[in-house]
C-alpha cells in the first residue's frame, strides 16, 4: 500500500485522488463517481480558467454531465478574504450544482468554505503545486482583518494532472516547495511539544506528512525545471499534509512557527510593490527564522541551563498579560496576542518542571531534533535552487520589523514551538540578536 491509499483509509473528507500526467480527462469520470446525477458549476479565475477550466468544461460536458455557467472571478485582488466568500455564497445560494474548483490556494479556500455554507460537498482540479491547502480540513480566510481557519470538510476529490501544474509559473511551483519544506521545522515543533509534555505526537499524521518528505525536497533544481515526476512527488507531499490535517482535525502536522510568521504578515496586510507575497514566500522566509532559531538551540549548553534563573524572569500572568495587549494594540487584532498568549501560558510551577524535563531529556531530544532538522544553511541553498526567498527583504521585510516579528509571532498562536522554547529559557532576544547580527545568517543590509 503506498502513502496515498493508507491515508486516504484514515481521512475523513476526502475519497479520491488521482495525481499523473495526462489525466485530466479523468476528471468527468471522478465527478460522476463521487456525486452521480448531480450539476457541476465550475469555479476558477480567469488565468486558472485559461490554463485548465476551459478544458474541464469541455470534458464534463463531453461526459454528459449537466453543468451551470463557469463563475469566474475576475478581481486583480483576489484573495481568501471575507468579501469573497460572501459573493460567491450569493451565487452559490441560486443553485444546487456541486462546485468543481478549478485552481489553487484562493479557489481552493473559497470553494471549500463556500460549498460548506451551501450544505454541500465540492471537488478540485488543482493547477500549481503552490501550497498544502488543498486536501487540508478547514479554509483559511481573512475575516475583519484576522487570518482564521474556518472549519470545513476538505473535497471529496481531487484531481492533480502534473503535465497542468509543471507549467505553472516557477514562481508558484517556489512557494510549493517551500511550503513543504515548512514541514521539517513544523515536525520538530511537535518534536518539542511531545517531549515537554505539551502535545503527543498523533503517530499515524507525523508520518503521513514526514515519511518520504526529504526525498521529496532532495531535487529543487528539478522541481523547478518542471521535471514531471519531482512535480508528482513534489504535489503528493503537500496532499499528503492536507490528509495528516484531515485524519488529526488539526494543522498541527504541517504547520508551526514558519506559518506563524506568514499569519501575522497576512493580518499585518504586508505588501511588497503593491501586493502581498504568497503564502508559500511568506512560509520561505517564517520557515528559514525557525530553522536559525533550532540552529542556536542545538548549539546551546542546555544541560547547564540555569532552571531558576529562567523561572525567576518569568512573568506573572498579568504581566503576560499587559505585554499581549501592548504588542498588538491599534492592530486590526487587539485582542488576538492576549487569547492566543493566556492559552499557553504556565504558572512559574510548572514552567520550573518543565524546563527540568527539557535538561533530562536534553540528549535524546537533541538526538531527535538533529534527525529530523534541515540546517539554515543548506536549507536556504535549496531555496535558492528553487526560486524561493531566502533574505526577508525579497519579500519587503525588514531588518528591524523582523526582530520584532520573532516576538509577535510567539504571541500569534496558542500553538508550542520553537519560539516558547526560546522564551522559556530566556534565549529569543539574544538569539534573534545573533541571527541578525553583522556575523549571523541575515546580517544588516548595506
Amino acid at each position: 500500500m503506498n502513502r496515498v491509499q493508507k491515508a486516504l483509509e484514515r481521512t475523513s473528507d476526502t475519497r479520491a485522488l488521482e495525481i499523473g500526467s495526462g489525466i485530466l480527462p479523468h476528471v468527468g469520470k471522478m465527478f460522476k463517481d463521487l456525486f452521480p446525477g448531480q450539476k457541476a458549476l465550475i469555479v476558477a479565475d480567469t488565468n486558472t480558467y485559461e490554463v485548465a477550466g476551459r478544458t474541464v468544461h469541455q470534458l464534463l460536458e463531453e461526459a454528459g454531465i449537466v453543468q451551470e455557467e463557469p463563475y469566474i472571478f475576475d478581481d486583480p485582488d483576489l484573495h481568501a478574504e471575507w468579501r469573497f466568500v460572501e459573493r460567491l455564497d450569493g451565487h452559490l445560494k441560486q443553485t444546487d450544482a456541486i462546485v468543481v474548483a478549478v485552481g489553487s490556494g484562493t479557489i481552493n479556500d473559497l470553494s471549500k468554505l463556500c460549498s460548506y455554507h451551501q450544505g454541500r460537498r465540492y471537488m478540485c482540479v488543482a493547477t500549481a503545486a503552490s501550497m498544502d491547502g488543498y486536501a487540508a480540513y478547514g479554509a483559511s480566510v481573512i475575516f475583519e482583518g484576522n487570518k482564521q481557519t474556518f472549519e470545513c470538510p476538505a473535497p471529496l476529490g481531487i484531481l492533480a494532472d502534473t503535465a497542468v501544474i509543471a507549467g505553472a509559473p516557477s514562481e508558484m511551483t517556489a512557494a510549493g516547495y517551500a511550503d513543504l519544506f515548512a514541514k521539517v521545522p513544523a515536525g520538530a515543533d511537535w518534536i518539542l511539544a511531545d517531549e515537554l509534555g505539551v502535545e503527543p505526537i498523533d503517530t499515524f499524521a507525523f508520518s503521513i506528512v514526514q515519511d518520504g518528505l526529504k526525498d521529496a525536497l532532495a531535487d529543487p533544481e528539478g522541481v523547478r525545471s518542471g521535471d514531471e515526476k519531482k512535480i508528482e512527488a513534489l504535489i503528493e507531499g503537500l496532499m499528503l499534509g492536507g490528509f495528516a490535517m484531515q485524519a488529526s482535525r488539526t494543522s498541527r502536522p504541517a504547520s508551526g512557527a514558519d506559518h506563524q510568521f506568514s499569519h501575522l504578515w497576512d493580518m499585518e496586510h504586508h505588501t511588497f510593490h503593491g501586493h502581498a507575497p504568497s503564502h508559500g514566500f511568506k512560509v520561505s522566509i517564517g520557515m528559514l527564522a525557525s530553522l536559525a532559531l533550532y540552529d542556536q538551540l542545538l548549539a546551546t549548553d542546555i544541560p547547564h541551563l540555569d532552571v531558576e534563573a529562567c523561572v525567576k524572569a518569568w512573568p506573572t500572568a498579568e504581566e503576560s498579560d499587559r505585554v499581549a495587549l501592548e504588542l498588538y494594540a491599534g492592530s486590526d487584532f487587539p485582542e488576538l496576542g492576549l487569547r492566543e498568549t493566556r492559552a499557553k501560558y504556565i504558572p512559574k510551577d510548572q514552567l520550573r518542571d518543565q524546563l527540568n524535563v527539557l535538561k533530562t531529556h536534553w540528549p535524546r531530544l537533541k538526538e531527535r531534533l538533529q534527525a529530523q532538522l534541515v540546517p539554515f544553511s543548506e536549507a536556504k541553498r535549496r531555496l535558492d535552487l528553487v526560486g524561493a526567498p531566502t533574505d526577508p527583504s525579497q519579500i519587503g521585510i525588514g531588518r528591524e520589523r523582523l526582530h520584532m516579528d520573532f516576538i509577535k509571532a510567539q504571541h500569534i498562536r496558542r500553538r508550542f514551538t520553537i519560539l516558547d522554547v526560546a522564551v522559556r529559557i530566556c534565549m529569543l532576544d539574544h538569539w534573534v540578536d545573533v541571527i541578525l547580527s553583522p556575523e549571523g545568517v541575515w546580517p544588516p543590509l548595506k
